[in-house]
Order: C-alpha cells, then structure tokens, then sequence
C-alpha cells in the first residue's frame, strides 16, 4: 500500500502566510502603536493640562479663588489625560497581539482541515479540529515527528497564548498559568515590596497584565518561525501515536 501523504505545506503557500502575518504586525505597529510615543503621549498630557488651565482661568475670581487650586487642578488634569494614553496605548498593544495570534491559530486549524478533506470526507474530524483545545492541536503536530515544544521559539508562542486568553477572559486558569510559568508578564504594583509583603496581597489579576514593544517582537518573531518550522509533508508512516480525541473523531466518519 502507498504511504499517502496525510499534510502537505506548500512553499508558496507558507510564504503567504508569513508574509500576511509580517504584514500585519508591521502596519499595525505603523498605523497605530507608533502613535503613542513617550513623547507624545507627554506632549498630548501637557496640552490638556494647559487647556484646563485655561478654562479654569475664564472663571476665575481673584477675590475669592485661590489659583493653586486651579494650578492644581490642571495639573492632575494632565495627569489623568496621560494616565488615560498610556492605557490605550498598553490596550492597542494587547489588540494587535491578540489579532494576529488569533490570525495564526484560525490559519492553523484551517489547513489542518483542508489537508484532511483530501484523504477523509466525514466531518466529525473537522468539527473537532475547530473545538480542540490549542494544546490538543499541539500534540498533533508532534505526533507528525515535528518537536515543536522543544523548539527554542515554542514558550515565547506559549506566553503569547496565555497572554492573549487573560486579555480575554481576566482572572482564570489563563492568568494562574501564566503568573506561575511566565510571571515576567504580571506587573504587580507591590512587586518591589514582595519581600515586606504578604503573599496573600499579591495575586495576580488580569488587571497587573503587561506587555511591551519587545514582546510584540518576540511573539511575532515564534509565530514566523512556527511557519517555517511546519514540516513540508507528511506521509502515513510519519505520524507516531497520534492523540486520542483525533482518533476518535476519524472513527466517527
């Protein structure tokens, strides 16, 4: 009997898939994070500060008003106006992480079932494809002789994957995972006391959640080498105890 090939990663194909990904990230960071500069985001917060000032000012009455209240009040008003900035532009962060990892896993699921229609018509398999868990899709993948979570880029992947489930769910399994495995990525506002501290004050929330430029970096740079790494075909005599549940779902036709 032929030993079919069950997978196949075209080179032209594969290409695409970097080059959309490379893309996106690019013009996300172009058209909308670079917005959000140290600098500007000081400039916009001195601006604000100023026009408060200034409105306070048509108000003012110098027999009754003391002006280091309204001195005092622009500045907290610029204060604010910054602390509001740097959140949006922490949250653009988030969003362009979750869109293109969301992207990648889509794109993944999606020619797995493309390259099963070739050799198996039920659709039982192709639900499941599209419900399994991430880490289930995992052990497929190794289960093709692909090593993948040994790989010098598969935690910065990992991290991404929790990363992008706390943004979207808050306080949950996600966030325990990632603050015992990855804690780097908590920023919690005591850290620098956790000596003084009792651990009891410092768990971790989806709300300590923080990411950096850096990040974006490396989390593109894992997903990059993830396509590069996927195997360019995979025969029958390939595929090494493949996990149960897509077992299972072959079975059911």
């Amino acid at each position: 009997m032929a030993d079919i090939v069950l997978f196949d990663m075209d080179s032209g194909f594969r290409a695409q898939l970097i080059e959309r990904h490379e893309f996106f990230v690019q013009h996300a960071r172009l058209r909308l994070l670079d917005q959000f500069t140290d600098d500007a985001i000081s400039e916009d917060a001195d601006r604000a500060a100023d026009e408060s000032w200034e409105r306070r000012g048509e108000y003012f009455d110098p027999n009754s008003d003391d002006p280091g209240d309204g001195v005092e009040a622009a500045y907290e008003d610029g204060v604010w106006r910054y602390q509001l900035l740097t959140d949006l532009r922490d949250s653009v962060r988030m969003i362009i992480i979750a869109g293109f990892f969301h992207e990648w896993e889509k794109n993944l699921r999606q020619w797995l079932v493309d390259q099963i229609k070739h050799w198996h018509s039920g659709d039982a398999i192709k639900d499941k494809i599209w419900t399994a868990k991430i880490e289930e899709i995992f052990e497929l993948l190794e289960s093709f002789g692909w090593p993948l979570k040994s790989m010098p880029w598969f935690s910065d992947l990992d991290a991404c994957r929790l990363i992008v489930n706390v943004f979207k769910h808050g306080d949950g399994p996600a966030l325990n995972n990632l603050a015992k495995r990855f804690p780097n990525f908590i920023d919690h506002p005591f850290s620098s006391f956790e000596q003084e501290i009792s651990k009891s004050w410092m768990k971790p929330s989806h709300n300590y959640l923080k990411v950096t430029d850096d990040d974006i970096d490396r989390f593109n740079s894992a997903i990059v080498e993830f396509w590069k790494g996927v195997p360019e075909n995979v025969s029958q005599s390939q595929v090494d105890n493949p996990p149960g549940w897509f077992l299972k779902a072959l079975e059911k036709g």
